[in-house]
């Protein structure tokens, strides 16, 4: 069984609830304190070295990391969750899946540890980021159906991301007053019964 090593609501969110999605079986092993010296970072950084969640350890022992990645694993299994082959969709379903963790991921790696990359200036690295991060998010809903997932009528993984990603920061009430496309997919992912218990054990849901 694959193992998920995550902190309820982080960026492992997005890994459980696809593989939920995809009903593969998975455990979860909280590491929350992983990113302060301690037992949890020390039980992370053996698995992966850049000590980030999600850090998934497959059946055969080895280690996979990288959201975008866990997405294009569970893709071998299920590739019902991305737009068929040779459609237009499927290009577009491949250009912001990467686009959002080459993109988006970034404002959150400089703005949550700001004194990492910033010690004179942490604020303005913060402000930066956050105003940043707003700009992409603008545009990437325009390039959403939400009729009702991004490409329609079919459920990708690409939803999933949504879903979660709107109860980070700038959260709830920034969506649903500026990105209307975003703010109905992640609606209509919360409805879906089979993701009801681990979006609430992630906090997305109550």
């Amino acid at each position: 069984m694959i193992t998920v090593y995550g902190v309820p609501g982080w960026g492992s969110a997005i890994s459980e609830v696809m593989l939920t999605l995809a009903e593969i079986p998975y455990r979860f092993v909280n590491v929350d304190g992983f990113d302060k010296p301690g037992p949890q970072q020390d039980t992370l950084r053996k698995l992966n070295p850049l000590c980030q969640v999600p850090t998934l350890q497959l059946d055969d022992g080895s280690v996979m990391t990288e959201s975008a990645a866990v997405a294009l694993m569970i893709l071998d299994q299920r590739p019902d969750f991305a737009p068929a082959a040779g459609t237009a969709q499927r290009q577009q379903f491949w250009r912001l899946l990467v686009w959002l963790v080459a993109n988006v991921y970034p404002t959150f790696t400089y703005a949550d540890y700001p004194e990492r990359w910033a010690a004179d200036a942490p604020e303005q690295l913060v402000e930066n980021c956050q105003k940043y991060r707003k700009s992409l998010y603008l545009w990437l809903d325009t390039q959403l159906q939400a009729a009702p997932y991004a490409f329609g009528q079919q459920l990708t993984l690409l939803d999933i991301y949504l879903c979660v990603i709107r109860t980070w920061g700038p959260r709830h009430a920034w969506f649903a007053g500026h990105t209307p496309n975003i703010t109905a997919i992640a609606d209509a992912v919360c409805q879906l019964p089979q993701l009801q218990t681990v979006l609430r054990n992630n906090e997305i849901i109550r």
